[in-house]
């Protein structure tokens, strides 16, 4: 038998699996972000007195950039998983968009969005 060209049904249930996790504490951890963006839980520069909050503006200003590139990379984050399930769907998951072959399950246990394989990221990087 030749080389595999795609993982089996039971293959790809075991990562929908891992991605389906890796999602649900994505979500949450994008929804956390959000409420500090938000500031809806009122830790604000509001309830401390007159001669902190100077300082702490700066530092708050820092913070909400920070976390909006956190927000951002953890929205990017569950596109990429929820691109992954329909990959699954397809039946094309772990099939590296650049060689054509799979990309071994190690890699995709780790990185369970992953369309390169590592052999293709470092070309990539070249």
């Amino acid at each position: 038998m030749g080389e595999k060209t795609r993982y089996s049904d039971e293959e790809l249930q075991e990562f929908k699996q891992i991605i389906l996790e890796k999602l649900e504490k994505a979500k949450k951890d994008y929804e956390l972000l959000k409420q500090a963006l938000n500031n809806t839980d009122g830790n604000d520069t509001t309830d401390t007195s007159p001669t902190f909050k100077a300082l702490e503006e700066g530092a708050s200003v820092l913070s909400k950039e920070e976390v909006g590139r956190l927000a951002q990379r953890q929205l990017k984050f569950i596109q990429h998983l929820e691109a992954a399930l329909v990959r699954i769907e397809n039946k094309t998951y772990g099939i590296c968009r650049e060689t054509g072959k799979l990309i071994p399950k190690e890699r995709l246990r780790a990185v369970p969005h992953a369309t390169l394989s590592i052999e293709a990221k470092k070309n990539q990087n070249k």
